[in-house]
């Protein structure tokens, strides 16, 4: 398998280990995503296929998924290295949809916690919240209520990386700091 996906110019590093991800322990993290059993499903099922479609490359898919647990637009053919890039269709979906109905999921190749990105489109588009997909199997939920200054942000990761925090431990250590003065929060679905 490994062979056949480096042939097709896959990154053995971010592969997703798909026993994994169709496991019932991967399954019952999405249990716990939201209060609403549908919207659970529909989460867990856009999240394989993302996983599976993404495996082994550094390219994101996303999917909007209304309050009722239908999915109302999605973005599967980004051609951007680890950016999801709204087309008119989602654009005219998101606009049209009611202000905080939305949650937005998406991978993220290198199984990083949300972006500072990811919480500013977040806010932006008034989604309800958003899900993390990560290709190692972790899932992160996050909700923001007020834009974040790329600059602090990046200004924190320097200073934690200095610290001698690797990328992931520098940006969980910025975000847990972000969150005591701005109105943002996140958490990793066990």
């Amino acid at each position: 398998m490994d062979l056949e996906n480096q042939r097709y110019g896959r990154n053995k590093n971010i592969l997703v280990n798909h026993t994994y991800i169709e496991s019932g322990e991967y399954c019952k993290k999405f249990d716990k995503a939201t209060n609403n059993n549908k919207v659970n499903k529909v989460l867990y099922d856009c999240a394989k296929k993302m996983l599976n479609h993404r495996s082994g490359t550094v390219f994101e898919d996303m999917y909007w998924i209304d309050e009722w647990g239908k999915v109302v637009t999605k973005e599967l053919n980004n051609a951007e290295p680890r950016k999801v890039i709204y087309s008119e269709k989602t654009k005219q979906a998101i606009s049209n949809a009611n202000e905080y109905s939305l949650i937005a999921i998406h991978s993220h190749p290198s199984s990083m916690p949300p972006s500072i990105a990811d919480f500013n489109a977040c806010y932006t588009h008034k989604y309800k919240m958003g899900v993390i997909a990560c290709h190692n199997g972790k899932i992160f939920a996050y909700t923001s209520e007020q834009e974040v200054s790329l600059n602090l942000y990046n200004m924190y990761i320097e200073e934690f990386a200095d610290l001698g925090y690797d990328e992931y431990e520098a940006q969980i250590k910025t975000l847990e700091k972000l969150k005591i003065n701005h109105d943002i929060d996140f958490w990793e679905v066990k």
